[in-house]
């Protein structure tokens, strides 16, 4: 997973714009919740991966990513909610893809995954 997190970071680095814009604060505490406090949070990174170069229904992206067609709904209806994937059609058919909120402000996902990676390879030691 740390590779992948790694291969994440440079995609996300390649796809922002030359001009920085600053992320609005309420914006990356909510990237921050949906991507590092809550479990999923690499689920979802690894589908908004996929989402950056093209959409996909829902049955596509479980085939994509290897998981239950069931586990990718829930997680589509988390992302819809929170803005941040847009959805064409009804039901079973239904195209997803990025958000112009998420495409706005893909530079915080940088510190998302930054965050992920510190989260996911942290050992606890009790004593």
């Amino acid at each position: 997973m740390a590779n992948q997190l790694l291969e994440f970071r440079e995609i996300i680095r390649s796809r922002q714009s030359s001009e920085q814009r600053k992320i609005d604060k309420h914006t990356r505490k909510l990237l921050l919740y949906l991507f590092t406090s809550t479990r999923g949070g690499f689920t979802r990174l690894r589908i908004v991966i996929h989402l950056l170069d093209a959409s996909y229904n829902t049955h596509q992206l479980a085939q994509k990513l290897e998981l239950d067609y069931k586990a990718v709904q829930h997680h589509m209806k988390v992302l819809e909610k929170n803005n941040m994937v847009s959805k064409i059609g009804e039901k079973y058919g239904a195209i997803f893809h990025l958000s112009n909120l998420l495409e706005i402000n893909i530079g915080a996902l940088d510190e998302a995954i930054d965050k992920l990676d510190r989260k996911m390879n942290h050992t606890k030691i009790y004593m």
